[in-house]
């Protein structure tokens, strides 16, 4: 089978996802500056999450269209990525209600980097389907920069129990480094 109905279905639960984390935003308590200013770092959180949905979302669409053909494995794999990125809100949710603590922020950083995982699960499920000589197999190569993602996670995780913005800090780096889509997929793509 191809892989249209697949990112059709994803598509539509991160857009789901995207639409729960504003929703779940409170509004300031107050009409002035000092109200909005103490929602800042909620809306920090806010557009930190934005962004990591939307670079696994722009990966993604990537992926697939260096995918020619999917199975089981690839559908499976697929699920498990999207379950990871429909806990963001629930994790976004819980640093905004806790004030930004250790715990959720930690959380928050697992939800990530099992979405990371999630995301290479998918990419090696689609590479034993479409064979070593796929395109995507051809792109992907070296997977340093998805190592060095695992590790600014796993930092990030375990200095959020030092400081919460240390971790969150960590965290906009790693989005940082996946901004720009994966030029190797792209290049592949034009060839």
């Amino acid at each position: 089978m191809n892989a249209g109905r697949m990112e059709a279905f994803t598509d539509g639960v991160i857009a789901v996802a995207i639409t729960i984390m504003v929703l779940d935003m409170k509004v300031p308590a107050g009409t002035d500056v000092h109200a909005l200013a103490e929602s800042a770092p909620v809306f920090l959180a806010y557009v930190l999450s934005y962004i990591n949905v939307a670079i696994f979302w722009n990966n993604h669409h990537h992926m697939l269209h260096a995918t020619e053909h999917v199975d089981g494995r690839v559908l499976w794999a697929n699920l498990f990525l999207l379950f990871w990125i429909t806990l963001i809100p629930f994790v976004l949710r819980w640093i905004d209600e806790s004030s930004i603590a250790p715990l959720p922020t930690a959380a928050y950083g697992v939800v990530l980097a099992m979405a990371a995982a999630g995301y290479l699960w998918l990419e090696r499920a689609i590479i034993a389907v479409n064979g070593p000589g796929s395109k995507l197999a051809d792109a992907v190569g070296s997977d340093r920069k998805t190592m060095i993602s695992f590790a600014l996670y796993a930092a990030g995780i375990a200095l959020a129990f030092v400081s919460p913005w240390i971790a969150a800090a960590l965290y906009a780096v790693n989005a940082a480094i996946w901004l720009i889509p994966d030029r190797r997929i792209e290049s592949r793509l034009k060839a």
